[in-house]
């Protein structure tokens, strides 16, 4: 299987990469955080500065320059391409389904205060079950769904006042 990744560095230089292309990297590890590559018989330093894991993103530094890099793999892009990307979220009034599927719980009521990533529903899709977590702080003003609820893709499920 043939996974690409979205890689941005310094916030302004994209780059799509397949695990393919990784595989090809000769790159032999020298400490903990730092590599040694080979690439087109050129010879690289590589030193992990920071990362943050769960973001995915990094501060590296290749042969004493620095670099801001973002990770972005299949599923983010896809959450990306939902609407669910954090950078869109802040403003987001309603939740939609984002694919057909069935309501297997509904974890708020009306008027009830949410925060950020707190668990909303558990939408079962594609033999999997998604939690549908709050994109930010704000209060409940509508349910449209029931647990066993049949939903269609972009049926709303839930509004914020």
């Amino acid at each position: 299987m043939n996974n690409s990744f979205k890689v941005v560095v310094d916030g302004s230089l994209d780059y799509k990469i397949t695990t393919e292309d990784i595989s090809k990297i000769d790159a032999l590890k020298t400490s903990p955080n730092s590599y040694h590559i080979l690439k087109e018989n050129k010879s690289f330093t590589a030193q992990v500065l920071d990362k943050d894991f769960y973001q995915k993103k990094y501060t590296i530094s290749i042969n004493n320059s620095s670099y801001d890099v973002v990770i972005s793999d299949s599923l983010d892009l896809l959450i990306n391409d939902m609407g669910f990307a954090l950078s869109s979220s802040k403003d987001i009034d309603s939740i939609a389904a984002p694919m057909p599927g069935l309501i297997l719980d509904v974890h708020v009521r009306i008027g009830q205060a949410v925060n950020e990533d707190d668990p909303l529903l558990i939408l079962e899709a594609m033999k999997m079950e998604n939690v549908i977590t709050s994109p930010r702080d704000g209060i409940i003003k509508s349910i449209s769904i029931k647990k066993g609820d049949a939903v269609d893709k972009n049926k709303l499920l839930i509004e914020f006042e």
